[in-house]
């Protein structure tokens, strides 16, 4: 007799396997058995019609605060992910002394989004150390759970209120690094940092890594070589477009000073910029000739982003624009009605310094969102296209006017640029580039202007059902066995004797995502956008059922992801 056996459905191990009809038995947590299972099961689960496949696993979310008022991790769960990546970009909640709460929440609501009263009213901020902090999750989430350590609470720790502004003394470099021995012991996954110009807290200062030396960058790299099954993640102003040589040799060494596998994200894939994929996977090229690995992280759908010339977006980033941006909002008003200002910011906007920006600047593709007056009536799901050619304005005056009528709490949905034939066709050769790898949702982060937690669910269904670009065999291994494998979690990622028993029940006809919607249930009653998972039948985590029909369990099976208990040392060669 075993615990659970899920019978007759199209297995697809995670391994890149042929699928094939199998049962799965599950017994105290783990599988023991694929094929055909004669012993009984304390529950017995016909998936006749539905594939079964490993949970998947999201290798780049920040759920580092969400998990403690919503311990599934929503919607990520529902969308088939049974493990998660935390302390990403440089950014995590430990260590902390007491009195820096109030700026670490604040930096977490500027730079991923995080409503600052989810953050106040949802999280108690009762621990210190990493260790603490990992104990207040242990036995009280849905999903399996890692963490990285984040350079910026690193920094402020042992700096203080210094850390924002200069250098670190050869005195504080030693302090981070023994937190950071000390992190990892009680079972940090590896280090994370930002060097990201993007990146400031919420007093507009560049966040605390980024006063980083080179040499103290490295040095908290080459810690995590003496501690089994750990890893490395960096953000650099590259990442977003193209990176300078500097750079690629910059992540080339931190891995190699760390021996150590490190990942950053995220890859855009635009056929218009054909010189951007080679150049951003040569990292990875540099990286091996020091004896490292350095791999870019790429989603494999296209995730629609919310604008607003109210609430910070990549708006804000765009070359010169915090100057009008970052006004009181009846002094940005003002500004933006003006001419001259707009043609300024137009220029900026389309200017080469603009990067990957620059694709903001496509006026005429933006679908108009939520409006909030009597003189937008009727705009709502129309472009700003439509309404330019009513008006007979220019593209960008129109859209203002359109914003400036709603006090500029108007909701911009920009049509992504780079959905065209060609663009699909280079993220398949992406997808099969061993120096690249699916991810890079940051769920959890920029709550109400993304929803990227759902490209699990929308990528097999447009593997099954739409544009089919590689096998479903393939498809299931990219997003379950080749994260794991890159992380060296320990028996995750496939289905077979001895696995964890994080299973995946779905149905191929219909898998897939809902559409985005903003919902108000964050502590403080800020608000998210979600998505509904279409298909997806059973989720289950260490052998315990946590979704049933696009709804959570309440079931907390989920395990805090430790290295070298949990992980195993990933090689760089």
């Amino acid at each position: 007799m075993v615990d659970l056996v899920v019978r007759g459905g199209t297995v697809v191990d995670g391994t890149g396997a042929p699928a094939r009809q199998a049962d799965v038995a599950v017994h105290e947590g783990r599988v023991v058995a694929v094929g055909t299972v004669e012993d009984a099961g304390d529950r017995e689960l016909d998936a006749d019609g539905l594939m079964v496949t490993p949970g998947f696993v999201d290798p780049h979310t920040h759920y580092d605060a969400q998990l403690f008022w919503d311990p599934s991790a929503s919607p990520s769960s529902v969308h088939g992910v049974t493990s998660v990546i935390g302390g990403n970009c440089g950014f995590t909640l430990a260590p902390l002394h007491a009195e820096d709460a109030d700026y670490l929440r604040r930096m977490m609501a500027k730079v991923e989004g995080m409503p600052l009263a989810a953050l106040e009213q949802g999280v108690d901020w009762q621990w210190e150390s990493f260790d603490e902090y990992l104990d207040r999750l242990e036995g009280n989430i849905a999903v399996n759970a890692g963490f990285l350590v984040g350079h910026c609470a690193l920094r402020r720790y042992v700096m203080g209120a210094e850390a924002v502004g200069r250098e670190a003394t050869d005195d504080e470099l030693g302090a981070m690094v023994r937190e950071l021995h000390s992190a990892i012991e009680a079972g940090g996954l590896g280090f994370s940092t930002t060097l990201s110009k993007t990146h400031s807290d919420g007093d507009g200062q560049p966040v605390a890594s980024r006063w980083a030396s080179e040499a103290e960058v490295l040095a908290l790299c080459g810690a995590v070589r003496d501690h089994e099954g750990t890893t490395l993640e960096g953000i650099i102003d590259g990442c977003l477009d193209q990176f300078d040589d500097a750079e690629i040799d910059l992540l080339a060494r931190m891995s190699a000073a760390g021996d150590r596998p490190l990942n950053w994200n995220v890859l855009t894939v635009d056929s218009r910029v054909p010189a951007r994929v080679p150049r951003q996977l040569s990292a990875g090229d540099r990286a091996a000739t020091l004896g490292g690995r350095v791999v870019a992280l790429t989603m494999p759908v296209i995730v629609p982003m919310n604008m607003s010339f109210l609430n910070y977006c990549a708006l804000f980033m765009l070359p010169g624009w915090s100057d009008v941006m970052g006004l009181p909002v009846s002094e940005r008003i003002t500004k933006l009605r003006d001419p001259e200002t707009r043609a300024w910011m137009d220029a900026r906007a389309n200017s080469d310094e603009a990067g990957v920006f620059r694709r903001l600047a496509d006026w005429t593709n933006y679908v108009i969102g939520d409006t909030y007056s009597a003189a937008n009536d009727g705009l709502k799901g129309r472009t700003v296209a439509d309404v330019v050619s009513e008006r007979g304005t220019a593209p960008f005056a129109t859209l203002l006017d359109i914003v400036i009528a709603d006090d500029l709490r108007t909701i911009l949905w920009p049509i992504a640029p780079d959905g065209d034939p060609a663009s699909w066709d280079l993220r398949k050769t992406v997808w099969e580039d061993d120096r690249a790898m699916l991810g890079g949702s940051d769920a959890g982060a920029h709550l109400d202007r993304m929803c990227g937690a759902p490209y699990t669910t929308r990528f097999v269904g447009d593997m099954l059902r739409g544009r089919q670009l590689v096998s479903i065999e393939d498809a299931v291994r990219m997003i379950t066995s080749d994260p794991a494998n890159l992380f060296g979690l320990r028996d995750r990622g496939v289905l077979a004797p001895g696995a964890w028993a994080d299973l995946v029940v779905l149905d191929p006809a219909t898998v897939g995502a809902g559409p985005a919607t903003l919902v108000m249930d964050l502590p403080g009653g800020s608000a998210r956008l979600t998505s509904d998972a279409l298909g997806i039948e059973h989720v289950f985590v260490n052998g315990v059922e946590t979704v049933t029909d696009n709804a959570v369990t309440g079931a907390i099976p989920g395990t805090v992801l430790r290295s070298g208990r949990d992980t195993r040392t990933v090689s760089t060669s």
